[in-house]
């Protein structure tokens, strides 16, 4: 499969995240570039039940066993498509454990590396994107992702959310990585941490469409509503479909029927 590496010209070879530090060779020094290169992949997610389920075999310790869960990272979820505003024949795949919020998307983002990058960007907005996705390149992954603050860039191009119809920006991020999902993601600010922190800082829409059963004194705008348990889904009806008042479980049910 063709995916991002770290490439080092100088060493000729791909390293390893661990190898690369502020964006060069850890011995040597010599630049590293995010680079899409084939590689031999192991699609080590096909067996992901079996690994899990044969932990329980092993007399490890428990908190051996519980860090190897941790890394298989096994998720259940859906993947979605926001068709490009405008651009008939492009559409972006996200991958979500919360279809149940697809109403309090209010932006999309992709990863630099992402092939849809260069198509919706529009010229407006090329110079900033270029200039971005090639510092990007720079970067490795551990390095995009431990950044406590994160950036990104806005293609000029819109998404239409496909339950409420509405336009949303699509940005370019790198803590969005091309080789993890999709390389996309919907953004749900009202309750995700991160995406909340990133909508704050470029002034994005933020939405509440889960709230606590019975109290709506939450202020959705000064924090993101993580709570899961004995809550009930809000602000969230189109022609297409209606969520409200429904709990998560069902919400993400009727979704995914």
């Amino acid at each position: 499969a063709e995916v991002p590496v770290n490439w080092c010209p100088e060493l000729g070879t791909v390293l390893a995240n661990e190898e690369v530090i502020d964006g060069k060779s850890e011995r040597g020094g010599f630049p590293v570039y995010r680079r899409p290169m084939k590689q031999w992949m192991l699609k080590i997610t096909a067996y992901a039940d079996r690994l899990l389920e044969d932990l329980d075999m092993l007399d490890w310790p428990d908190n051996v066993k519980e860090m190897q869960r941790n890394w298989i990272g096994k998720s259940e979820g859906a993947e979605v498509d926001f068709q490009v505003a405008d651009m008939p024949d492009a559409a972006i795949r996200v991958y979500t454990t919360r279809p149940d919020t697809l109403f309090g998307c209010t932006y999309v983002v992709l990863a630099p590396e992402h092939p849809l990058v260069a198509s919706l960007t529009t010229p407006d907005q090329e110079a900033a994107v270029t200039a971005y996705v090639e510092a990007a390149a720079s970067k490795s992954d551990l390095e995009r992702t431990e950044t406590k603050s994160k950036t990104g860039v806005p293609t000029g191009a819109l998404a239409v959310n496909p339950v409420s119809g509405e336009r949303v920006p699509i940005w370019v991020a790198d803590y969005v990585l091309g080789g993890y999902g999709t390389g996309a993601i919907m953004a749900v600010p009202g309750h995700d941490v991160r995406d909340h922190e990133f909508a704050l800082k470029y002034h994005l829409p933020i939405v509440q469409v889960i709230a606590a059963a019975g109290d709506d004194s939450w202020d959705i705008q000064q924090e993101a509503f993580t709570e899961t348990a004995d809550t009930v889904v809000v602000n969230s009806e189109s022609d297409l479909v209606s969520l409200n008042g429904m709990s998560a479980p069902d919400a993400k049910e009727k979704i995914t029927a």
